[in-house]
């Protein structure tokens, strides 16, 4: 029996190939009761907070420690026998591949992770095509990263070709200067949230609703149907009104009344559109006064709030409050003034 254990083959015993066996089979062992005992209880208490930060340790827990010990007991099984100069170099290497992808899954998963997080507490419409081009630009960032770190963990001298990535990147950088500032744009807006997917917005004098926002453009939906597409940077360097967001609409009109009309049925006009405007739902009045004396007219402004940023609703008061002021003042017997001159010819003997 001793004969059997003591024999010798490449240079190790039978009795080290057992003992390599033997740490293989309990790493093994360890790694498989580590993932369907404590693994599953960590996970049900995951799940049963209500953070989402636990979920993210568990996660990487099963995606990157469970990986790591099935690897890490063979890679301390193999190292306890006596290997060739070339195997060891090839076995070492494999382990900083493999690790390296293991660490590399789990930096891109926690990204995603908290990408999402943030759309989720940021509640913002087309949130997830945003992330998506957010986390697939990451991801290139991080795999770069990574091949960079194991070429030179392999002794691939990487000096001279990260030299000259650096002069490439800075002559590609000064021909794509448009594009990388788009870029810079877009996170601009992603994580600044001017605007979002769905908003009507306004810039300079072109109007839409927000459809796409991408890497490099914008696009809108006009309301003539057709669609708008800007640049990020067009969009970031330019006066954004975004009416989505309005609380309250201020409204300001003027009426225009005869030269004729009498003193006291000018001093009634205010409270008579006062009271038109507070019976209106959703409006609120603010002020109304005898303004000036036009040319032609004696002219009223009025001011009132719209509750929302519905147009459609505001042209819905608005229309209602321009019929009622027409039927009281055809009540009154008050005159609207229009464009007008008046000629008096004087009669001489």
């Amino acid at each position: 029996m001793q004969a059997m254990l003591d024999y010798s083959l490449f240079g190790n015993t039978v009795h080290d190939y057992l003992i390599a066996l033997g740490i293989f089979i309990g790493g093994m062992l360890g790694a498989h009761i580590f993932r369907h005992y404590i693994l599953t209880r960590l996970n049900k208490w995951a799940d049963s907070t209500a953070t989402t930060i636990d979920d993210l340790l568990v996660q990487a827990i099963r995606k990157t420690l469970v990986p790591a010990l099935y690897l890490g007991s063979l890679y301390v099984a193999l190292h306890t026998l006596i290997l060739s100069a070339n195997m060891e170099r090839g076995i070492n290497s494999a382990a900083i591949i493999l690790f390296s992808l293991l660490v590399v899954r789990s930096i891109t998963t926690a990204v995603r992770f908290g990408l999402h997080s943030y759309a989720q507490v940021a509640e913002s419409s087309g949130g997830e095509k945003q992330i998506k081009g957010i986390g697939n630009l990451a991801n290139f960032v991080i795999w770069a990263l990574a091949l960079v770190f194991v070429l030179d963990n392999l002794g691939v001298k990487i000096s001279a070709v990260v030299a000259g990535l650096g002069i490439g990147g800075i002559a590609v950088a000064l021909a794509a200067q448009a594009v990388l500032g788009d870029l810079f744009s877009y996170f601009v807006i992603f994580f600044d949230k001017p605007f979002v997917v769905g908003d009507f917005i306004v810039v300079g004098d072109k109007m839409g609703t927000v459809e796409y926002v991408g890497i490099k453009t914008t696009r809108l939906r006009s309301l003539g149907g057709e669609q708008l597409v800007f640049s990020n940077t067009d969009l970031t360097n330019s006066r954004v009104h975004n009416y989505k967001k309005m609380e309250k609409r201020r409204v300001v009109f003027k009426l225009g009344v005869t030269y004729q009309t009498p003193a006291e049925k000018l001093k009634a006009i205010p409270q008579i559109v006062k009271d038109i405007i507070v019976a209106q739902e959703d409006a609120a009045f603010d002020r109304g006064h005898f303004a000036s004396y036009g040319d032609f007219s004696l002219d009223f402004e009025f001011v009132y709030m719209v509750t929302g940023a519905d147009y459609a609703k505001y042209m819905d008061i608005q229309q209602a409050i321009n019929l009622e002021i027409f039927e009281a003042f055809e009540k009154e017997k008050i005159e609207f003034a229009y464009p007008s001159q008046t000629l008096f010819v004087n009669k001489v003997n």
